[in-house]
């Protein structure tokens, strides 16, 4: 890597950094892995394409963001296989560097497919944040030894950018499902705080008599308190119509 690529790893840690405070859309997100493997493959020189492994909605290894089908060729040979360079960054939290597909012995028969797509070599750096490995982000190269200590520190440093954008968009979901059980539990409440007032003046009851009138109902018919409640609520609004 030459000092213009040093430069330029290093406005792009700036850039990144001043992005990594916001709480982030699922939209937002995906472009910015987009960016991030696009911005390791013009980086990092001799790299024949970049891409991120992360777990989909259902636990499956995914390639998330890639910039070329080689990547994704390569990747899915390794989820088809269990096991390679990607996945092994991934589960021991470390950079992975494969010198050169022909003589690595670590996943022999990731290798011996991989080397049929044109492959010789990779680099792969783990997704942490925190004490969570969220995936991995990996470059390959069609020459063999392509990829040394300055390309480790680089890769790196996108790894870390983007399990920033990860965690930060984890935050965003937690944040939002955090607001949405608080908004249904205060709807719950209040329309079985009104459900009661109903009971109340319809049949002339204390609260707690009201209540045990709603459980009772809920009971008998095999439903939710707030079930109940929203029928006697529902109930009363089709009368005053």
């Amino acid at each position: 890597m030459n000092s213009t690529d040093t430069s330029l790893a290093d406005e792009l840690a700036v850039a990144f950094a001043r992005a990594s405070g916001l709480l982030l859309s699922a939209d937002t997100v995906h472009t910015a892995l987009q960016l991030s493997t696009s911005l390791a493959a013009l980086t990092i020189p001799g790299t024949a394409g970049s891409g991120i492994t992360l777990l989909n909605a259902q636990g499956e290894r995914v390639t998330a963001a890639a910039t070329d089908a080689v990547v994704e060729q390569a990747d899915a040979l390794q989820y088809r296989l269990g096991t390679g360079p990607c996945l092994a960054a991934w589960a021991e939290r470390c950079l992975v560097r494969v010198d050169d597909l022909h003589t690595d012995d670590r996943w022999p028969e990731w290798a011996g497919n991989a080397a049929e797509l044109g492959l010789r070599s990779s680099l792969s750096a783990p997704l942490v944040a925190g004490s969570t490995a969220l995936g991995a982000l990996k470059v390959y190269s069609t020459r063999p030894r392509r990829f040394g200590p300055e390309e480790e520190h680089c890769l790196t440093l996108f790894a870390t950018q983007a399990a920033i954008f990860l965690s930060n968009l984890r935050t965003t979901e937690e944040v939002d499902r955090a607001g949405e059980l608080l908004r249904k539990s205060m709807r719950e409440r209040d329309v079985v705080a009104l459900a009661k007032g109903v009971i109340m003046a319809r049949e002339e009851v204390d609260e707690r008599t009201a209540f045990l009138k709603l459980a009772a109902w809920a009971q008998e018919h095999g439903t939710t308190v707030r079930r109940s409640a929203e029928r006697v609520v529902g109930s009363t609004t089709r009368r005053r119509r």
